[in-house]
């Protein structure tokens, strides 16, 4: 085999299959030639070709890869193992039913003619002996066969070891099995006379008389003393078929394989299920009539039964929660209660969804009364009253009750668990406990409820361990809890005679606690009689042998009551409150964060923070967020404390303390101040880590119902509007962007898309640009085009966007053709009824669905022949045309979407629970034409947003629709019609939750077609409908049943459509009907009747705000990717000089925003050109001084004295906020730090340069991505520069620059070099060239499939794990080298027993460095180290 068959990626060698293999034991090719050994002659046994077989096979592997990977499939590898479990099981079961040397001995005894077949020397054809070289077959291989890395079946590997047994159900001759037949005939086919002699096989036991060699008689005796050998044939047939049904391989294309059996878990894995929604718990979901969101959010609680007095606790509990944050008058107290009561009945009880409540059951979340007004003379017929309604719940309030909801199951659930516990308790051991009595009804959190669990296992530890031992089990209230060595030092405590010294304090725990909550009646506390140490030192306490002394037994007291304080609910109740009312929150930056967070590190504004109240960061909860991301950075740490401490603990001294004046009473004072000292200690850091925690949960809510209330509005938009189309009318549109491309100089492209979604043009502008008629400029080829096109489609409104400001270019330039060319919109008919036509509407879209549109797997299946940036363009037309659809096609990549500069802050999965709401809402608001969901998938992705609706039963609705004929004629056929045998698409709940929010178009031709069911009335409702249609037709009651006995229900409002007579409705007076309801049937059906009233005009009208146009600071901050924050005038930014003129300069900044500098901000020296200091492409630090975020442009100044003096972001803080002193001192002590180091302080005019030293460069470098760069002074000298970059997580290479060719001893050479080896012209060059290039190849050798993320022993010992499952093969793989930045290990084993080496490799640029060759991928890398390896080998041998 010559070193090219090695080389990975010929394809020669990939296309055919070499007919050839190694030797297992020297690693040698050797070729086969028709089953005959090339190099022994010998004819190969069966084994032996299954072996070669391999060997070709691990061969042509070799040339694929290192190491031959196990390619059968798990299908495969599942049906061998089945295979060799039921091989094993019969031979167990032969063994067991053959005779053995007993059985024949007892035969020869019954009779004694009866001889036993001797098996010297049987008369066999040839015996399965092995050779020599297969025996050796399975040593282990030695390094030379690195290569060689087939692997053994091993089903042979198997039947080699196993014994043959004889089938006693058979009866075959005992040496069958090892009888190899030879197989003469063609095609390996056996010869006619050993066909002769094949046995046949069954469970028939024929043979024993010829086998045993007994007559009749003898047979019948061995009969009665054996039985017939049939008695367990039941069991062995129950056996095979379970085999069978085991080996059973089922045809997943066979359409009748449900019927056989087959199962979707047969045939996916179950992740595969999993996220097709095909478990068996999303097929309980879709046939459960629940909606589905419900089922996903109780799923935890779905066996819990609340009581009646829990559901009005939860109520309260609820109404509570809300009330504060209402705002509304202290009368409405009572009808928000029940409106939230209300609301829960609506949702635990009729399993409504939100969508339903607010739109069928909206009267009862308002709050109406008649109030008298003073008569008007003027007009005595107007009414003495007027209504006044308020509106007291709100749709994100409807969610949070249904949150909330949530949280009271989990807290019932919790309190049903403890109080079983507490009764099993009362029931093993007749005891009471007044706290547990009196807190465990009480609880209301789940701080307070896990108050309470800690002290039932303190208190009752003994208890709690004899119920487990009795139950035998470890966990007495559902979770497990592991005593700890403290628990058992207090049970030792508890059970001593020193706990009498703890009873001598004068006051327990809880009584002390209720006398500084100040509930029921006062507790005095007693002093004892003794001082504590003479007590202490009393037989009544002393208890040896561990507590021997009294120092001992006073310690041991004091911990037992700080113990008891600190774990008693009533204390921890009233320190909970001390801290949410006088808690302050104080920032300490760390060590870390000193050196890390610099005056404009975003982390700034609260690196100083002090003295924070709660309801600040309830006005700014990003505020927190960023404190709590920069305290798990490890820059920060975050300390809550009560405002008034010592205060507050001077306070619980006197509730404590005795007032008794005596010296013992003085004594034990003192004790126990510090025994409160001692529980105060322990409460203050869980008291501080609790509010922690619940600020922190409370700020991620604020920040996720912000994304929530911005992702409304956005979902809150009709279809663009063009003048003279109504609203929701889907327009057409042409689609143009220039990408990221520059202006000029890249293509447009465009995209036309039709009113039904289809693109039936698209192409590229490459000379697009106007023309100067003046100067005899003609104007570039693809106006015209683009005036063809417009003239050809007619477009209702060019939609255009880009990834950078020259967007903004392209939009001035689409500006100009429009009004040069007169570009014109469709024609419509104004208010006069005149044809007219607007000049082409022109509008900047909102790109950030078609960016992620562009890239998705849904695009690429659309459009497959479609450039990136053309489908891109296809994302704005559509956004234009329904964004709603757009952003309901996302799915859960919503979150991918910025809503919030504190999104990110927050977990997704909060993030998306939110989002998803607001979906929901507007989804319900603009319903779902039910036909067109089951035609069209792109309708059918706001299913399951639908009320009562989810992704499965989404699915389940579509597959039933299709079964039953693919369209709906009414709403009732969802839910099932026998007499039209349909079958049932939803349960009758789901069905009320979803009906109102799918509706079918009217179709007037189609007599059984009701028009109710084009509306947002429920069927609930029709029959109001239907009598207000009859009212408005004044039709008395026998024209109605005239009417619809003829023509069906719905006649009555067909006739009124049918007749246009829809406004008489509006004469109809609902607020006397809406009474009569309310009065004579206990339903509140105002709002309801105005509905119904809106939708007898028109249908499903849309009810979405116009579509928004961008403003110009989100056009400016879609545009550059920057805001406010952070770009604004003052701030001194990297800029690239484009053109540098006598008396001014143009200059770019990194966000593409173009500006320039006038000849006075270019230097304070007059008698300098800009060109003797400045040149093109030259990167300099600029300051902005005016940003015009309309038109994207910049003035900048290159001044020494105003870059010196960036502007700084002025923070509006209360006195006392801030640590100015800290501050202070933190810059002189950095200032030291600096002054310390000794180095000449360079400035470098570089964006990347910084003035750090290596540590302050590699904790700067410490956040940012893999591969960035800082350029800071060298410890060399001025005519060095050191460059870190990031090579990997806490991994840094400090290259050395020699610079060359310096003008002055400050300036920056004219030559760079590194390690003179490489040569750069600049710093930018270097960059790209040089740190960037070697980036890139550290990104490819970690993303290699054969890189392992760990340490050289870790990857050593994957390499060993590795090999002792695979004896007989070869492995290596990368790693990182930490200790030497810019190195990898190449770590390999050559087999089980091989040693473990490794190489080093060195990343250059552009390559990889591996024994001093130089390698340009890491394809040519792992074929360069095995050409190495073997070349090695073959030397060695030599």
């Amino acid at each position: 085999m010559s070193a090219r068959d090695l080389i990975v990626g010929e394809a020669e060698l990939d296309s055919q299959e070499e007919d050839e293999s190694f030797d297992e034991e020297t690693g040698e090719v050797r070729l086969k030639t028709n089953g005959v050994n090339g190099l022994n002659g010998h004819i190969d046994d069966s084994s032996e070709e299954e072996d070669d077989d391999d060997d070709e096979e691990a061969a042509a592997a070799i040339r694929k890869d290192f190491i031959v990977e196990d390619d059968e499939e798990p299908e495969e590898r599942e049906r061998k193992r089945r295979e060799r479990k039921k091989r094993r099981r019969e031979e167990r079961e032969e063994e067991e039913a053959g005779l053995d040397e007993e059985d024949f001995d007892l035969i020869g005894e019954a009779n004694p003619e009866f001889e036993r077949r001797t098996t010297n020397e049987p008369k066999l054809k040839r015996l399965k002996r092995g050779h020599k070289e297969d025996r050796d077959e399975h040593k282990p291989k030695g390094v030379e066969n690195i290569f060689d890395s087939e692997e053994e079946d091993e089903d042979d590997y198997h039947n080699q070891r196993q014994p043959h047994r004889a089938d006693p159900r058979n009866q075959r001759d005992e040496f069958a099995d090892f009888i190899e037949e030879d197989f003469d005939g063609p095609d390996g086919a056996p010869d006619d006379d050993d066909a002769d002699i094949a046995r046949t096989t069954g469970r028939t036991y024929t043979g024993i008389k010829d086998a045993t060699g007994l007559d009749e008689a003898a047979l019948e005796d061995m009969k009665e003393a054996f039985g017939e050998g049939d008695e367990y044939d039941w069991a062995l047939n129950i056996q095979d078929q379970e085999d069978e049904a085991e080996q059973h391989v089922i045809d997943p294309e066979d359409p009748d394989a449900i019927a056989k059996g087959l199962e979707l878990k047969d045939v996916f894995e179950p992740s595969q299920l999993a996220e097709k929604l095909l478990t068996d718990e999303d097929n309980s979901i879709r046939a459960v009539d629940v909606p589905e969101r419900f089922q996903l959010a109780r799923k935890p609680y779905k066996d819990l039964l609340l009581t009646d007095d829990q559901f009005k606790e939860r109520g309260n509990w609820i109404a509570d929660l809300l009330w504060d944050r209402k705002g509304l008058p202290s009368e409405l107290k009572d009808p928000f209660r029940k409106a939230v009561a209300k609301v829960l009945e609506f949702m635990a009880v009729d399993e409504y969804e939100v969508p339903f409540i607010i739109q069928h059951r909206k009267d009862w979340l308002i709050h109406s009364q008649k109030i008298p007004v003073t008569p008007d003379p003027s007009n005595p017929g107007a009414p003495d009253t007027v209504l006044d309604a308020k509106k007291l719940l709100t749709h994100s309030e409807l969610w949070r009750i249904a949150e909330f909801d949530l949280k009271f199951r989990a807290l019932v659930e919790k309190r049903n668990a403890l109080t079983e516990t507490y009764t099993r308790l009362q029931d093993m051991d007749d005891f009471q406990d007044d706290i547990l009595k009196d807190m465990l009804p009480t609880a209301t959190t789940m701080e307070e409820l896990q108050d309470v669990q800690d002290y039932l296992h303190f208190q009752h530890a003994s208890r709690l361990a004899d119920l487990a031992a009795m139950n035998a089990s470890s966990t007495a209230n559902g979770i497990h809890r592991r005593p700890g060595s403290s628990k058992a030092l207090f049970e030792r405590v508890r059970s001593s005679k020193v706990y009498g010294l703890v009873r001598a304090f004068g006051i327990t725990a809880d009584a002390f606690a209720q006398n500084a909550l100040k509930e029921g009646r006062p507790h005095y506390t007693e002093d004892p009689n003794e001082r504590p140490d003479d007590l202490a030192d009393s037989e009544n306490i002393m208890d040896p042998p561990d507590y021997s002394t009294g120092a001992q037994c006073l310690k041991a007291a004091k911990a037992m009551f700080a113990e008891e304080i600190f774990l008693s609910p009533r204390m921890r109740k009233l320190m909970r409150k001390a801290y949410y009312q006088d808690g302050v929150i104080d920032c300490f930056r760390t060590e870390k964060g000193l050196r890390r967070i610099d005056e404009n590190h975003p982390y700034y504004d609260f690196k100083y923070l002090r003295n924070q109240q709660m309801r600040d960061f309830a006005r700014q909860p990003d505020l927190f967020l960023r404190m709590i991301r920069a305290e798990e950075e490890g820059l920060v740490e975050i300390k809550i404390r009560m405002q008034n401490a010592e205060s507050f603990r001077k306070k619980l001294y006197s509730v404590i303390e005795s007032d008794n004046f005596s010296e013992v009473a003085d004594a034990w004072n003192r004790e126990r101040r510090e025994v409160l000292d001692m529980a105060i200690l322990k409460l203050n850091k869980i008291m501080a880590r609790g509010v922690k925690e619940n600020l922190k949960n409370e700020c991620e809510d604020q920040v996720a119902q912000r994304c929530r209330e911005e992702f409304t509005k956005r979902l809150d938009q009709a279809p663009y509007k063009p003048k003279g189309m109504q609203l929701g009318t889907i327009p057409r549109v042409l689609a143009i962007s220039n990408g990221a491309g520059a202006f000029g100089r890249e293509a447009v492209c465009w995209a036309w898309v039709e009113e039904d979604g289809r693109v039936l043009e698209n192409g590229k502008f490459t000379d697009l640009f106007l023309g100067d008629p003046e100067r005899g400029q003609e104007d570039g080829v693809d106006v015209k085009a683009l005036v063809k096109l417009v003239e050809r489609r007619k477009p209702d409104v060019i939609g255009l966007s880009g990834f950078s400001a020259d967007t903004r270019k392209l939009y001035k330039l689409l500006e100009e053709i429009i009004e040069r060319k007169d570009l014109r919109g469709a024609e419509y008919e104004d208010e006069d009824g005149i044809e007219r036509t607007d000049k082409l509407d022109l509008v900047i879209v909102n790109d950030e669905v078609a960016r992620l549109y562009q890239t998705s797997q849904r695009a690429m299946l659309e459009h497959p022949g479609f450039a990136p940036l053309t489908r891109y363009c296809v994302g704005l037309a559509k956004y234009l045309q329904n964004p709603l659809k757009e952003y309901a096609a996302l799915a859960k990549d919503i979150i991918s979407i910025t809503l919030d500069p504190a999104q990110s802050y927050v977990p997704q999965e909060k993030i998306f629970r939110f989002l998803e709401t607001a979906l929901v809402d507007i989804v319900n608001l603009v319903g779902v034409e039910i036909n067109d969901a089951v035609s069209d998938w792109y309708t059918a992705n706001l299913l399951p947003y639908v009320s009562g609706l989810g992704p499965r039963k989404a699915q389940q609705l579509l597959k039933v629709i299709n079964l039953n004929g693919g369209s709906v004629g009414t709403r009732a056929e969802l839910v099932g019609d026998a007499d039209q045998q349909r079958i049932g698409a939803v349960g009758p709940r789901v069905w009320a939750n979803c009906a109102s929010f799918l509706y079918i178009d009217f179709d007037s031709s189609d007599q059984d077609a009701d028009y109710l069911d084009n509306t947002r009335v429920h069927p609930e409702d029709y029959e109001l409908g239907r009598k207000m249609a009859a009212d408005a037709l004044e039709l008395d009651e026998e024209d109605i049943e005239a009417e619809t006995s003829e023509n069906g229900l719905g006649a009555i409002v067909r006739k009124l459509v049918r007749d246009d007579q829809q406004e008489k409705v509006n004469d109809l007076i609902l607020e006397e009907y809406a009474e009569q309801l309310e009065r004579n049937f206990n339903q509140r059906k105002r709002a309801t009747l105005e509905t119904i009233r809106a939708e007898l005009q028109v249908p499903y009208e849309e009810l979405r705000d116009n579509f928004t146009l961008l403003s110009s600071e989100e056009i400016f901050t879609m545009f550059t990717g920057e805001t406010r924050d952070t770009l604004y005038e003052g701030m001194v930014v990297p800029a690239s000089i484009k053109k540098v003129g006598e008396d001014y300069i143009e200059a770019r900044m990194d966000c593409g925003i173009e500006g320039t500098i006038p000849l006075s901000e270019i230097s304070s020296r007059s008698d300098i050109s800009p060109r003797q200091l400045f040149q093109q492409f030259q990167t300099v630090q600029a300051k902005i001084m005016y940003l015009n975020r309309k038109t994207l442009a910049a003035t900048f100044s290159l001044r020494e004295e105003e870059v010196r003096n960036p502007a700084k972001k002025g923070h509006d803080r209360m006195p006392g906020d801030w640590d100015d002193a800290q501050e202070r001192a933190d810059k002189e002590s950095m200032k030291e730090k600096n002054d310390v180091s000794g180095r000449t302080q360079r400035v470098v005019k570089h964006p990347l340069f910084k003035p750090f030293n290596s540590a302050q460069a590699q904790e700067f470098l410490g956040s940012q991505a893999r591969g960035d760069v800082v350029i800071r002074p060298s410890s060399k000298g001025v005519d060095h520069l050191a460059v870190t970059w990031k090579v990997s997580d806490n991994i840094y290479q400090h290259i050395d620059v020699l610079e060359l060719d310096k003008s002055s001893q400050f300036s920056s050479g004219g030559t760079l070099k590194i390690g003179g080896k490489y040569t750069y012209t600049d710093l930018d060059e270097l960059i790209v060239n040089h740190v960037k290039a070697m980036a890139k190849k550290v990104d490819e050798m970690m993303l290699d499939e054969k890189y392992q993320n760990g340490s050289k022993a870790e990857t050593e010992r994957w390499l060993s794990t590795y090999t002792e499952a695979n004896p007989k093969r070869s492995v290596y793989a990368f790693c990182i080298d930490p200790k030497h930045p810019g190195y990898f290990f190449l770590c390999f084993k050559a087999g089980q027993h091989a040693q473990l080496q490794s190489w080093p490799v060195k990343v250059v640029p552009q390559a990889f460095e591996l024994q001093r060759n130089m390698y340009p991928s890491m394809m040519a890398l792992c074929n360069g180290f095995k050409l190495l390896f073997t070349n090695m080998q073959s030397g060695k041998r030599r």
